[in-house]
């Protein structure tokens, strides 16, 4: 049997794969188990351009620069009465290659990441089971594991992370999740094959169009091979369980007959997938990490999905766990101090976000900011781009709250645009 590793992480998405790479990167052994063979199916294929720096480390923008993904240069928000804002064009802020990133498939780009790890000198194991994370006392020590045949084993290690999305066994185990008061919403999506698209550098925009009445959104996702990626959120009790007995096919097109601009989209294309739905439950833990353990991507939090957020806290939050692993392997310290001492700032970032998905869903208008405020539109681009680690966006927030006591000129200037 080979040798205990030093780090065993849980789970093979974007974020255990980053911090699995990133370890062994500095020379620790890492071993990380996944249930399921990759590729496998996964929504979220929009990323944001801070995800840039993260690959930059993981030395997997070679690969992406390589690969068939859409280039997104671009976000933009149609109002409930169909009007289109002007583009948040990413580069215009921050004319760096940065500034481009991609619409990807994500069982595509999962895999892509999960071998990236591999070439890195994880030893990624797939098609195994964690059964359970083991701990003396409060101190996690490694997990029981089940292998395809039914073989059980126990793997010790000094930090197990746990990357296991939504499941999340540690934040389970220790009554770690809580649950946003305020962001209960849930989703239903499929994919259309040749819908509508916009060309040149808007052919790979995120366009985001609000349902009439204001009572959800509809994502609109270009991908490759000429498919388009559209889903609606909103209130779960308003998407679901006011319409008994309706199938997802129902509730979908019930809400496209509330959203014009999408309904017009899609009636150039054909549906190329089944529908989809999903509890799109914003919580977090109330820790990101334990003596010999830490929480990663969807394991430690998980936000509403509007600004594509997603990949990019997932990866975020395998950088920093990674780097206080590190540093707590190389100086013997594997504590609940050392390896917190990234939440706080992970925590602002992921407030940051959420308060301006608040604001959306309470009706800000960006059109509206920028018309009052054209000097700050750089700041809203900010955190569009996901450059939400960094206190100089906070000038947004009293902003919009000075907003919301100006009367709108007319009830349109106050629609989101």
């Amino acid at each position: 049997m080979p040798q205990n590793p030093r780090v065993i992480v849980i789970g093979g998405g974007p974020g255990g794969s980053t911090v699995s790479t990133l370890i062994a990167q500095q020379g620790y052994s890492v071993r990380l188990f996944e249930r399921e063979h990759f590729p496998r199916f996964h929504i979220g294929e929009s990323l944001i351009p801070e995800t840039y720096w993260i690959l930059e480390r993981l030395n997997m923008l070679p690969k992406m620069k390589g690969s068939h993904y859409v280039k997104k240069y671009s976000v933009q928000f149609v109002s409930q009465s169909g009007r289109l804002s002007e583009p948040f064009y990413f580069v215009d802020h921050k004319p760096h290659e940065c500034s481009q990133t991609w619409q990807v498939r994500r069982s595509e780009f999962d895999h892509l990441m999960l071998q990236n790890a591999r070439e890195h000198g994880v030893d990624v194991q797939e098609g195994v089971r964690v059964l359970e994370v083991l701990f003396d006392g409060s101190r996690a020590t490694g997990v029981r594991i089940q292998r395809e045949d039914g073989k059980e084993e126990t793997v010790q290690a000094d930090v197990v992370v746990d990357a296991s999305g939504q499941s999340s066994m540690i934040q389970s185990r220790l009554n770690l999740r809580e649950w946003d008061p305020e962001l209960k919403k849930a989703a239903c999506w499929t994919y259309w094959e040749g819908a509508y698209r916009d060309t040149e550098r808007d052919e790979g925009a995120t366009i985001v169009l609000q349902v009439q009445g204001k009572q959800g959104w509809f994502w609109y996702i270009p991908l490759h091979d000429n498919i388009v990626s559209v889903g609606v959120v909103a209130g779960y009790e308003y998407l679901f369980k006011n319409r008994p007995g309706k199938d997802f096919e129902s509730v979908y097109f019930e809400e496209v007959e509330r959203c014009p601009a999408v309904k017009q989209r899609i009636a150039l294309g054909k549906r190329c997938s089944q529908f989809f739905a999903a509890k799109e439950y914003s919580y977090r833990a109330k820790q990101a990490a334990g003596d010999g353990w830490v929480l990663v991507g969807d394991a430690l939090g998980f936000l509403d999905p509007l600004y594509s957020s997603g990949v990019l806290l997932a990866l975020k939050s395998g950088q920093l766990a990674a780097d206080a692993i590190c540093e707590g392997l190389a100086k013997g310290d594997t504590s609940s101090q050392q390896l917190r001492n990234w939440e706080e700032l992970f925590f602002r970032g992921m407030d940051r976000m959420r308060r301006l998905v608040i604001e959306f869903y309470e009706g800000f208008s960006f059109g509206r900011f920028v018309k009052h405020y054209p000097q700050h539109k750089g700041l809203l681009t900010d955190l569009l781009i996901g450059d939400l680690f960094d206190d100089h966006v906070d000038i947004v927030f009293p902003l919009i709250d000075s907003l919301k006591q100006t009367p709108a000129e007319t009830p349109q200037a106050a629609a989101v645009e």
